[in-house]
C-alpha cells in the first residue's frame, strides 16, 4: 500500500487515475491467479498441499523441485526469478521509506537513501542469521524460518490488514472520500466506478479486512483455520 500510494504522488496529471488502478489489479491479480496454478498443484501432487508462507517458498518447494522431472534445471530458474522479485521489491520499498525521510524531516534524498538502506540491511541480518546461529522457533508465528518467518508473520498478518483498515476508515471518515474523488476527477478525467468505490471504502472493505484480521490471527495460533 505505501509503494501504490508514493509511486501514486509521482504520477503526472495528465494519466487516468481510475484506468491506472484497474490494469494494476487486473495484471496483478491475474499474475497471482497463474502462479497459484502452477505452484499448489505440484506442492499438493507432492503432499505438501497444507503448506504456505514461508514454509510453502523455503521447505516445501524445494521438496517438490527435487522429486519433479526436471526439477534440477527448474529449480534454479525459478529462485533466480523470486530473487529479482525480492530486489525490485525491496527498490520499491526503499523508495516508500526515503520519501518519508525527505518530506516529513526535510532530509536530503541522499542522506536518505544512506539511512534508510542501513536500516534494510540490518533487518536483513536478522533474517539471514536466523536461519544459522540465531536460528529460533516460537511455533506458527515465525514459520520454522526465524526471524524471517516472525517479519513475514507480523506484516502479512497483522500490520497490513491493520494498516488497510485504518486507511479505509482515514480515507471514509476522516478526510472524507470527496478528497480522493475530486483528485481523480481532476482535469476532467472520468470516474465511472465512484459510487461503488465510496460504498466499498466506508462500508465493505473495512468489514471485510477485519474479517481477514481476526481469521488470519486465528488460523496463525491454530484456534480456528477455514483451510
Amino acid at each position: 500500500m505505501g509503494i501504490m500510494i508514493t509511486y501514486g504522488s509521482y504520477m503526472k496529471k495528465d494519466v487516468s487515475i481510475e484506468n491506472s488502478a484497474r490494469n494494476i489489479g487486473v495484471i496483478d491479480t491475474g499474475v497471482a491467479i497463474l502462479a497459484g496454478l502452477m505452484i499448489i498443484p505440484a506442492a499438493f501432487t507432492m503432499g505438501f498441499g497444507d503448506s504456505s508462507g514461508m514454509g510453502l517458498m523455503f521447505v516445501a518447494l524445494p521438496q517438490v523441485f527435487e522429486g519433479m522431472p526436471g526439477g534440477f534445471i527448474v529449480a534454479p530458474i525459478f529462485y533466480l526469478l523470486v530473487l529479482f522479485a525480492a530486489l525490485t521489491s525491496a527498490v520499491s520499498l526503499l523508495e516508500t521509506v526515503v520519501s518519508v525521510f525527505v518530506d516529513l524531516k526535510a532530509l536530503r534524498r541522499k542522506k536518505s537513501i544512506i539511512i534508510s538502506t542501513i536500516l534494510i540491511v540490518i533487518l536483513g541480518i536478522f533474517s539471514v542469521m536466523g536461519f544459522g546461529p540465531w536460528y529460533f522457533d516460537i511455533g506458527p508465528f515465525s514459520q520454522g524460518a526465524g526471524w524471517l518467518g516472525v517479519f513475514d508473520s507480523l506484516t502479512n498478518s497483522v500490520l497490513m490488514p491493520i494498516i488497510a483498515i485504518l486507511t479505509c476508515i482515514f480515507i471514509g471518515y476522516v478526510i472524507k472520500v470527496t478528497v480522493i474523488t475530486d483528485e481523480i476527477k481532476e482535469g476532467g478525467m472520468a470516474f465511472r466506478f465512484e459510487k461503488p468505490f465510496v460504498i466499498m471504502i466506508k462500508y465493505v472493505c473495512p468489514v471485510l479486512l477485519t474479517f481477514m484480521l481476526v481469521f488470519g490471527l486465528l488460523d496463525m495460533f491454530g484456534v480456528f483455520s477455514l483451510y
